[in-house]
């Protein structure tokens, strides 16, 4: 039986996919309502597979994905959103996410999804296959030749959704295990190659590139 971890903030939602899960025949060895909290259940459980709302408190998902693999390096990632951006698709491939789906997928696509990332393939939603190449090397975002975002790294456009957010330095580098100094450093690259000079564009800037939730 496929264990799985459900990592979701909304209760509603959250308490549906356990539900039809444990119908469907997946073993739901727990259920958490923040980032913070999947990293810590991974630990304990160690699940086959992690079911992760892209958008919810405390340390970024991205960020407990890293965390999730070094506390429980079997267990795969697959992303639920209800929202599919580049910014968003090219952390989730930065952090070598299974698969990602959209909250519109009914429970028996959920359910397949799981069983095909606990195969070792990958499953995306149509929405995400539009905006990816999956090839030998594995799946890679399609570039629009246009975007300055496309010149930022992972880390970058996660620092850039927490400047969003309107999070202080120290906050930032707390959040994301690092120090102040490097989130300084992050936040000086992120303006040179956006050509931005203060954090009110930059903050105006990652929710008009969708780097994080309006």
């Amino acid at each position: 039986m496929i264990s799985v971890l459900v990592a979701e903030d909304h209760t509603l939602v959250r308490d549906m996919l356990e539900n039809q899960l444990e119908h469907a025949g997946f073993d739901v060895v727990a259920v958490v309502d923040s980032s913070d909290a999947a990293v810590g259940a991974a630990g304990t459980h160690q699940p086959d597979v992690a079911v992760l709302d892209i958008d919810m408190p405390g340390i970024s998902v991205f960020e407990a994905v890293r965390r999730m693999r070094r506390c429980s390096p079997a267990t795969r990632a697959l992303f639920l959103s209800a929202f599919v951006n580049d910014g968003y698709v090219h952390q989730a491939l930065a952090v070598e996410a299974s698969g990602y789906l959209t909250k519109t997928e009914s429970v028996e696509t959920v359910a397949e999804a799981i069983k095909t990332v606990h195969r070792g393939a990958t499953h995306f939603s149509e929405a995400v296959l539009d905006r990816i190449v999956i090839g030998p090397g594995g799946a890679v975002l399609l570039s629009s030749g246009s975007s300055r975002i496309d010149t930022l790294t992972g880390r970058e456009r996660e620092v850039l959704g927490y400047v969003a957010r309107g999070l202080a330095q120290k906050q930032i580098g707390r959040l994301m295990g690092i120090s102040v100094k490097t989130v300084q450093h992050h936040i000086t690259h992120l303006m040179d190659k956006l050509e931005i000079h203060d954090r009110v564009e930059l903050a105006r800037f990652s929710i008009r590139e969708g780097v994080s939730q309006p």
